[in-house]
């Protein structure tokens, strides 16, 4: 119980502090501006794996949890309870959010600004960044222990910075799928449920690849 309740609790800081921003963000005339948005999302997940990275991992993402399982550095019997931790920390964030501002239409919904397939490709190249670098921080010879969250954080930082004008740079279904049901916003929620999980898991083909010796 706790590895599912460190899941929950990172979830929730991710989603309430990271859509929180894009959420006072527009309804304070953007005074945060896209970059403190980013800079908020990348200090949320470096600060949520330094607290509590020793306990569940510190995934807080559906598609980072399926991805160490491909990648057999998870035990597939834990994917589920996993996966409704993130979700119960991500809905209690979404919906307090709601509570706080009513009248915000999207709640730090991600929605492509441009054509769907182009934020699909997007988010698929983005996860597959960020997961690769998870992998290689995480596991083996490249573990870097106190600096794993620091360059985790400044991936997200980065993605956000350049990808969120276009795709929104979400790199997580669940971060997507609760503002999405919570504010009503699911007409492309298929961009980011798949593209992350698809990106992911190439990320571990790629990190397997690199790993045979020739």
């Amino acid at each position: 119980m706790r590895k599912y309740l460190a899941e929950a609790i990172g979830t929730f800081a991710l989603v309430f502090c990271g859509t929180g921003a894009i959420i006072i963000n527009q309804e304070q005339g953007g005074v945060i501006t896209h970059v403190g948005i980013s800079i908020t999302f990348g200090l949320i997940v470096m600060a949520m794996i330094y607290a509590l990275g020793d306990i569940s991992g510190a995934h807080f993402n559906p598609a980072v949890t399926v991805a160490f399982a491909i990648g057999k550095k998870f035990p597939v019997k834990e994917i589920v309870p996993y996966f409704i931790s993130q979700a119960i920390g991500a809905f209690v964030a979404s919906i307090i959010l709601r509570f706080l501002f009513p009248m915000n239409k999207i709640l730090g919904t991600t929605l492509p600004a441009g054509l769907p397939m182009q934020s699909f490709v997007l988010e698929l190249i983005l996860t597959f960044i960020l997961m690769f670098v998870i992998i290689h921080v995480a596991t083996g010879s490249k573990e870097q222990g106190m600096f794993a969250g620091l360059a985790i954080g400044s991936v997200v930082l980065l993605e956000a910075m350049f990808g969120g004008p276009v795709s929104g740079a979400s790199m997580n279904p669940i971060r997507s799928l609760a503002p999405a049901l919570v504010s009503g916003h699911t007409e492309y929620l298929w961009i980011y449920l798949i593209a992350p999980c698809l990106g992911a898991a190439l990320a571990i083909l790629a990190w397997k690849g690199l790993k045979e010796k020739i």
